[in-house]
């Protein structure tokens, strides 16, 4: 072994032996900020909401976080809870479709993308439904579309407001076509809804791309959407390499939405329930 391999392998131990002092504390203690790279007491950014202090960059809500920021009352009250996707095409690539589900539900404890209920906001009933990016990426196949479909059914029935809080990746390719056709029947419920003239708040947080953003997510008669969220159809790199030119800077996010007449408001998270309160008393109105 010559000297040189000699001080190398002594430097590779003596930084491994610091890795691992540096690293011998209880996990999950702290979370560093993908944005700022601000590490943050994971207990603090609990309290604040999954909001970074020092930038405001809002970090993903799982549906059970965002029931309790919404319904502090607990007064939300789950209906088809019980429906979970099959796989009808017997679809397979790297792994099994029915395999893929139930990892899934073991992962995230949930039965698909989106959980659907009704609550009481304040002193108003509401119709609500969140998508959750932990499963399977939020992506839309036919139990998000039915649930959404039978959401609006229990609204009309109710003769109240429906709020739908939208995160997904898009279509549910191990669907096909029977992924696609959820666009045009949740635009349907949502057509049915407006004939009933009851309103319809759309929220749509980081990310909301694909078949989502191109149906349900964009038909609000009011488009919310959380600061610095991705929001859009195709990414951005995909849409580069299409046109071959660079896009503008914060491009598809929120405010750059919200400054071209795609959304109406880009709401903190801290102010988003009193905001939808207000909204949902205008329309009672």
């Amino acid at each position: 072994m010559s000297i040189h391999d000699w001080f190398k392998r002594k430097k590779l131990q003596r930084e491994t032996e610091y890795t691992r002092e540096r690293l011998d504390i209880p996990g999950n203690l702290w979370v560093k900020c993908y944005k700022c790279g601000q590490p943050i007491y994971a207990k603090d950014l609990s309290a604040n909401l999954k909001i970074c202090p020092k930038c405001n960059y809002h970090f993903k809500l799982t549906s059970a976080e965002r029931l309790v920021q919404l319904f502090p009352n607990n007064s939300f009250k789950e209906i088809n809870a019980s429906l979970t996707s099959k796989n009808f095409l017997n679809f397979t690539d790297t792994k099994n479709y029915t395999q893929r589900i139930e990892d899934s539900i073991l992962k995230s404890g949930l039965k698909d993308a989106i959980t659907t209920g009704l609550g009481k906001l304040d002193e108003f009933d509401v119709a609500l439904g969140i998508m959750d990016f932990s499963f399977m990426g939020g992506s839309m196949g036919s139990v998000v579309g039915e649930k959404f479909a039978r959401l609006v059914e229990a609204a009309v029935e109710k003769k109240i407001p429906v709020i739908v809080f939208s995160t997904s990746g898009g279509a549910r390719m191990q669907e096909s076509i029977m992924s696609l056709m959820q666009m045009a029947k949740t635009s349907a419920a949502l057509g049915r809804l407006r004939e009933n003239r009851l309103p319809y708040i759309s929220v749509m947080t980081d990310p909301t791309t694909g078949g989502v953003s191109a149906s349900f997510a964009m038909l609000g008669d009011i488009n919310l959407a959380e600061p610095g969220a991705l929001i859009g159809f195709a990414g951005p790199r995909v849409i580069e390499q299409t046109i071959r030119q660079k896009l503008p800077p914060g491009f598809q996010r929120s405010e750059f939405l919200e400054e071209h007449g795609m959304v109406d408001m880009v709401c903190d998270r801290k102010i988003l329930r009193e905001t939808l309160i207000k909204m949902v008393r205008f329309f009672k109105d």
